[in-house]
């Protein structure tokens, strides 16, 4: 019996139990034992970890376990005296073996098979698949491994780490001699063509390591980026482990134990992974993350803040390891396979130079011997095009000086003045933080930026760590003075870009603007406080830190303003051009409010969202020309949409005493909540609709807004709300914005502003605009509302991200109206439900603002009694409040 290290007594007595048997052919009846054996295993190992040992010792201790079982195999299918070897190969050969990994194995044939032996091979593949090990496995001769690893990286690399189980002996080093690197593959072809493999890899998770459920053993950053390592330099070395990288000076100390580090703690989460999910599972998913973090002790009063710190240190710790990625590789290339005869070397100044269109240190004590070129560089690297990057070796000791940007350095004048020529210079400053970010540079120099790197927010709205989505915001904001495309940036953007005096204050309240998240308290308060002192500090005048602080401060008030308010309501407009003051805060305030939303998430930024800042935005710069009066008093604001009205219908050949007739019954809220080409489509559709052809549904896209306008002109009834809005979702359509107009005739006016869920956002297809209005008119005339099932993906996801509903109201005295704030999980029928509580309480909705944030909705509905009175508080708000409740828990 082969003895495992640190046995398992509990399982071993399975095996142990066969042994003696060990010359009895295999058959049906050994399966059970085996899968007992096997699955005793899994719970040992699971024990163990649970009990604290680590994963290093648990993957050998599961390659061990295997190793028993396949050499007792070996020897009962027959194959102990023949030619052949078993050997282990990829993580197996390694000894890395995690709780449901694949099994690869590689027969090695010392001659062809004879039929019985080839006989044996298949009983034994066969079996291992029936006792439920996932095998992955080859049967080639010397020759046949060497002839398909010339032709097939993956080959190639698994035996490279290929192990003698059992058999014979000699196939092993026969086989490293056919496939050395004086053979095939030799080192820099192998590094060439795994760097590519990588790069490709990297791109199919958009180069991103920060992703909202990350793989952690293929994003970047995880742990193949540390096998490329190993790979590469094992090639080259022929060194079997980081620990043999250390010995052959390729790495250092501190490398070699930082790359051991985060290998082991990848390694504990992918136990942990396997072990929640009962199978092989990579994905650190959603419903995986709570799970995992509890494992590893990070609990919380809050269990959002417990999974935010877990996924903190992990995003901290994939970024350093693929940070060491780039470096080692770097190195490697630079060091073993660019010949230094071969170099172009230019001086840049005393400190740098360029090598190969790559800057680095003339030599390796310019940092320690000025400290301030940690700074210097990256000023460079902006003011000289041409340099495509910092050299692997340069990189390597910026790291190694991170230290020596201490108190003392932050107060150093001549590093304020670098830091802040970087941010005002008009080139690449996006990348160069980024890169600033990437290397350390960053939060050593701004200790505040530290506290949030790698803190991500446990929901579907943000899906960037708050340091990713920072630095996106000012590359965004870059972006909108050097668009990547024609299509990339607004006509409106790019000219309001051009007014702004100082753009260094813009960049510099991107970076502040959610510098204090994770703290607790008002993060853009503190943020402000932030900013203020590094304005100071920097040596900004007082009216400019002002600027700053007050962005910083107040960087939510417009994207809240567009979304929740009705911004074609004269008085919201007044009242938001009376808080930003003047020309200048709006511009500012509008361009920071666009690169923040671009850099949340994109799906979030929509032609829709673009529309509603782009009109507050002209709305507001009128208001503040003609001193917040615009216009004068409403009825100019009616007699205006009236004229033009008329004036779009002329040229579409319709009028008629009929036109007048109509507006005069629609009352004067109608006149200043639409538009005039608005008003004009809709009564142009009203009046070619027979009154006996009711209800009308007309469909039609704005463009410019972003959306598709849904109109439905119906005797009012009291459920025709909760009718459409079941409607809508049934067609998977979300509503962005509602208005609803009761005329004096007695007829409702709803326009429902809608996008496809899929993201399109116009929809001009026919037959979809025909069947909108054939579903919309059919529930309306049977009265009856369809209940929405959720989609599985959308369940598998919000299931994770349900918060308490929360119903809320305030009084709009200046409208005569209640506001009812309604906050909850994002299910479809939200709006329907909420339409059948308006319904059961007898109120009357006049507007609904709606807003989806990730997994919830936040939506106001501007709401009064059946009479047009405000509701009471203390019977009709409660009742409500509780129909509301009850209807969206069902």
């Amino acid at each position: 019996m082969i003895q495992l290290q640190n046995s398992f007594e509990p399982v071993i007595s399975h095996l142990a139990a066969l042994e003696k048997h060990v010359s009895s052919p295999l058959s049906n009846n050994h399966i059970s034992v085996y899968r007992e054996a096997i699955a005793a295993a899994r719970v040992e190992l699971e024990r163990r970890f649970d009990d604290g040992v680590n994963a290093r010792e648990l993957v050998a201790l599961r390659s061990d376990f295997i190793d028993t079982l396949l050499i007792q195999l070996w020897q009962r299918v027959g194959l102990s005296t023949s030619q052949h070897a078993l050997l282990a190969v990829g993580g197996y050969g390694r000894r890395e073996l995690h709780p449901y990994s694949d099994v690869d194995i590689a027969i090695v044939l010392g001659a062809r098979a004879s039929k019985s032996q080839s006989a044996a091979i298949t009983s034994l593949v066969t079996f291992l698949w029936d006792i439920g090990l996932e095998v992955g496995h080859s049967v080639r001769t010397v020759k046949q491994c060497a002839t398909s690893a010339r032709s097939d990286l993956t080959i190639m690399t698994n035996l490279m780490e290929a192990r003698h189980l059992c058999g014979a002996a000699e196939r092993l080093p026969e086989l490293r001699k056919l496939t050395a690197s004086n053979k095939i593959w030799p080192t820099a072809k192998f590094f060439a063509a795994k760097l590519a493999e990588q790069t490709a890899r990297h791109a199919k998770f958009n180069d991103a390591f920060q992703e909202l459920e990350p793989n952690v053993k293929e994003s970047p950053g995880g742990m193949r980026d540390i096998q490329v390592i190993a790979w590469v330099a094992n090639r080259h070395f022929n060194a079997a482990s980081l620990r043999g990288l250390v010995a052959n000076k390729f790495i250092t100390e501190t490398e070699g134990a930082d790359l051991l580090g985060g290998e082991e703690f990848l390694w504990q989460i992918r136990c942990a992974l396997h072990f929640k999910a009962g199978r092989r599972e990579d994905r650190l998913l959603f419903e995986h993350q709570k799970s995992v973090a509890n494992r590893f002790g990070y609990t919380d009063d809050d269990s959002n803040a417990a999974v935010e710190n877990f996924m903190k240190d992990y995003y901290r710790t994939v970024r350093e390891l693929s940070s060491l990625n780039e470096v080692l590789l770097g190195l490697f290339q630079e060091a073993i396979l660019e010949p230094a005869s071969k170099a172009r070397v230019a001086p840049l100044n005393r400190r740098f130079q360029i090598r190969n269109n790559a800057i680095e240190v003339c030599n390796p004590s310019v940092f320690a011997r000025t400290p301030t070129a940690l700074l210097e560089i990256f000023l460079l690297l902006q003011q000289r095009p041409e340099i495509i990057g910092i050299s692997a070796a340069t990189i390597r000791l910026l790291r190694q000086n991170l230290h020596r940007i201490d108190e003392n350095f932050r107060n150093d004048l001549r590093a304020k003045s670098f830091f802040m020529e970087i941010i005002r210079h008009p080139r690449r400053i996006g990348h160069e933080l980024q890169r600033m970010h990437r290397y350390g540079v960053l939060s050593a120099y701004l200790p505040v930026f530290r506290a949030v790197e790698g803190l991500m927010q446990f929901d579907l709205f943000h899906i960037y760590t708050v340091d990713e989505h920072t630095l996106f915001v000012v590359r965004n904001m870059r972006y909108f003075s050097f668009p990547r495309d024609e299509n990339d940036q607004s006509k409106l953007v790019r000219s309001t870009i051009e007014q702004v005096p100082k753009l260094e204050l813009l960049y510099i309240a991107g970076l502040f603007h959610d510098i204090a998240k994770g703290r607790g308290g008002d993060h853009s308060s503190l943020g402000a406080e932030d900013a203020v002192a590094f304005c100071q500090s920097h040596g900004l005048s007082n009216y400019d830190t002002h600027v700053v602080a007050w962005l910083t401060r107040n960087h939510l008030v417009m994207s809240t303003t567009a979304q929740r308010k009705d911004i074609y309501d004269l008085d919201v407009i007044k009242e938001f051009a009376a808080f930003v003051g003047d020309q200048m805060h709006l511009d500012y305030l509008f361009l920071l409010t666009v690169a923040d939303i671009r850099g949340t998430n994109p799906e979030l930024w929509t032609s829709w969202k673009e529309a509603l800042l782009s009109e507050l935005y002209i709305a507001t710069r009128r208001a503040l020309h003609r001193g917040y009066k615009l216009p004068a008093d409403k009825d100019e604001k009616i007699q205006s949409t009236r004229r033009d009205a008329l004036e779009i219908l002329a040229a579409q050949k319709c009028d008629g005493p009929e036109i007048e007739l109509l507006w005069d019954s629609l009352g004067d809220n109608y006149f200043l909540r639409h538009r005039p080409d608005e008003v004009a489509w809709h009564t142009q559709s009203i009046l070619s609709t027979a009154s006996d052809d009711l209800p009308l549904v007309a469909v039609r896209s704005f463009d410019e807004r972003g959306a598709t306008a849904v109109f439905i002109y119906q005797n009012d009834v009291d459920n025709l709300y909760a009718l459409a809005s079941s409607a809508l979702d049934r067609l998977r359509l979300d509503v962005k914005e509602a208005r609803i107009i009761t005329s004096n005739a007695g007829f409702t006016l709803d326009t429902f502003m809608v996008v496809e869920t899929d993201g399109s956002n116009m929809i001009h297809d026919a037959e979809r605009i025909e069947q909108i209005r054939n579903k919309i008119r059919a529930t309306i005339s049977s009265g009856k509302r369809d209940e929405i099932p959720p989609t599985p993906v959308s369940r598998r996801k919000i299931k994770h991200f349900t918060i308490p509903t929360s119903v809320e109201f305030e009084s709009d005295r200046v409208h005569g109206c209640t506001v009812m704030e309604v906050i909850a999980t994002d299910e479809p029928g939200v709006l329907s439900k909420i339409g059948r509580a308006l319904q059961e309480c007898d109120v009357r909705l006049h507007d609904a603002r709606i807003a989806t944030f990730g997994a919830h909705v936040e939506d106001y509905f501007y709401i009064t009694d059946r009479n047009n009175k405000e509701l009471d508080a203390e019977n009709q708000i409660p009742r409500l409040k509780n129909a509301v409740l009850t209807a969206l828990s069902g």
